[in-house]
């Protein structure tokens, strides 16, 4: 019976990790403990643990006298919502939830088990970085963990949790996962801290304004979205997860849906106002198209002239990206090319059908976007596009000009079901720019000018030009949207794509 107890006892001490008095510093900062995170996270009563004694093999400095059972993380597996997931969560109530060489094993462990059972790895951040007692060998046990990252890459999803300090090296993981999730004023990200950089540059910054959730969801991009508190952050990863497939050998999961495919919205038909230059809000039809109304956003603080996320259409997972006409008049710039790539080249090695939703007036002219390489950074959306051998459905709501048009998802492209309201315009550029180049010599002439603007209108400022060249599949009616692009994808199930042998890509970085 002794033994038994002891079992006990030593499994009561380790889920202890630092002790009641760092448990409480920590929940005074707002903030959960690893396993509280956990509990929140999966189902209940699914948790595994995984390496609950492991205790660290440094012996300098002293270490060899205080040897706490984890080491500073929590790791096993677990489900959400009936579904399998792996987990690892740093616990700051240990040394700070520094990395040490063990720590980082218990990390790779589970890493390559959810790599071998083909399921979705959630790391939950909050430490204080490498161990510097250790030296070199919690400099290796990142390198162990970043080369999983890699490997883990587009074969099952990667999900990061920021919930506390992320500095210095430590940011390279999260940063080659698949989402960032920070929590507002308690979590933050950077490469080197505030001291440093005011010792360097001579700045002054304090930790939330150089890498706080803040900075990294509106300025940066390197996080997704931030919520206001631990419960929240946890809540909305598992609504997340049940977007996603669990490696890139399954399908999403198909959800009992309540929403008739047929459904009519007479209301899309006036969507599109009357004067080509005034906004409307692409959400609308977002939330409309989509089944109960759903509409995961993904990145919604940044770039918000095009908008990503995820929707479901008959219960199936679909990715959208869409232009926004509220902001910059739905332009493509360096921002919005790069969140949109990198949610298309995530969807596309996940087999997640990818909706466009296309008004766009042209890139956003200036020197500071061809000075940032808009030419490289918009290659990057054309290149994801083209690449992607998912099911490709597009619609063009109003305006697809030039280069512009071509990159998001067009024909060209190998768009599968292309789709166009009777409102679009699909053209090399708009009427006036257009006729000021053509007809160069009337420029004087105002009157000529506005016939030829007005002939130009007619000839283009529609879609049965390009429709009459097949690179418009059909004209559809707004009110009609929802079947049309369900049907679409419904017919896509099955598709498949042959591409030639190559190593990898060489995507325009």
């Amino acid at each position: 019976m002794d033994v038994l107890q002891e079992l006990e006892a030593r499994r009561e001490a380790a889920r202890l990790g630092g002790g009641e008095k760092r448990i409480a510093a920590q929940h005074s900062k707002g903030k959960l403990t690893a396993r509280e995170r956990i509990e929140l996270l999966l189902d209940d009563g699914s948790f595994e643990e995984f390496d609950m004694f492991v205790a660290h093999r440094s012996h300098d400095f002293g270490m060899e006298k205080h040897r706490p059972a984890g080491d500073g993380v929590v790791t096993g597996w677990g489900t959400i919502n009936g579904r399998l997931v792996y987990v690892f969560s740093q616990d700051f109530t240990v040394m700070g939830g520094s990395v040490s060489e063990t720590h980082g094993q218990k990390i790779c462990k589970i890493m390559d088990m959810a790599v071998q059972n083909g399921a979705p790895i959630i790391g939950i951040n909050d430490s204080g970085g490498a161990r510097i007692q250790e030296g070199v060998a919690s400099l290796a046990a990142y390198g162990e963990v970043f080369q999983r990252n890699i490997t883990a890459s587009g074969v099952v999803p990667q999900i990061s949790l920021i919930m506390g300090p992320c500095a210095g090296g430590a940011v390279y993981s999260p940063a080659m996962t698949d989402f960032i999730f920070m929590v507002k004023d308690s979590s933050y990200m950077f490469v080197t801290g505030p001291d440093v950089v005011k010792t360097v540059t001579n700045e002054q910054v304090t930790a939330e304004e150089l890498g706080g959730a803040s900075t990294h969801t509106k300025k940066s991009s390197v996080a997704d979205a931030a919520f206001e508190n631990d419960v929240e952050a946890l809540a909305e990863v598992r609504r997340l997860i049940d977007f996603l497939p669990l490696n890139n050998q399954q399908k999403p999961p198909v959800r009992p849906f309540f929403d008739d495919v047929n459904r009519v919205e007479d209301s899309l038909d006036t969507l599109v106002p009357d004067n080509p230059n005034t906004p409307y809000d692409m959400k609308e039809l977002i939330t409309k198209i989509a089944d109960e109304g759903d509409f995961y956003e993904i990145q919604e603080e940044f770039a918000k002239n095009i908008l990503t996320g995820f929707i479901r259409l008959e219960g199936q997972t679909v990715g959208v990206v869409a232009n926004q006409p509220m902001v910059l008049a739905g332009c493509l710039d360096i921002d919005s090319s790069r969140k949109a790539a990198r949610f298309v080249r995530f969807c596309d090695a996940f087999e997640i059908p990818i909706l466009s939703l296309v008004d766009v007036p042209g890139f956003l002219p200036g020197t500071s976007q061809e000075y940032g390489g808009v030419i490289k950074h918009g290659a990057k959306l054309l290149y994801a596009y083209g690449e992607a051998t998912v099911p490709k459905v597009t619609v063009i709501t109003r305006k697809a000009y030039g280069g512009a048009y071509v990159v998001m998802a067009s024909k060209h492209l190998q768009g599968d079901f292309n789709y166009a309201w009777p409102t679009s315009e699909i053209a090399v550029m708009g009427a006036k720019g257009a006729t000021e180049i053509i007809h160069r010599a009337d420029l004087g002439d105002p009157d000529k000018i506005a016939r030829h603007t007005k002939d130009y209108e007619d000839r283009f400022a529609n879609p049965f030009v390009a429709a009459e060249k097949g690179v418009i599949d059909e004209v559809i009616m707004p009110h009609s949207t929802r079947k049309r692009v369900c049907r679409a994808f419904a017919s896509l199930r099955t598709k498949k794509v042959h591409v030639p042998w190559k190593k990898h890509d060489n995507i325009p970085l």
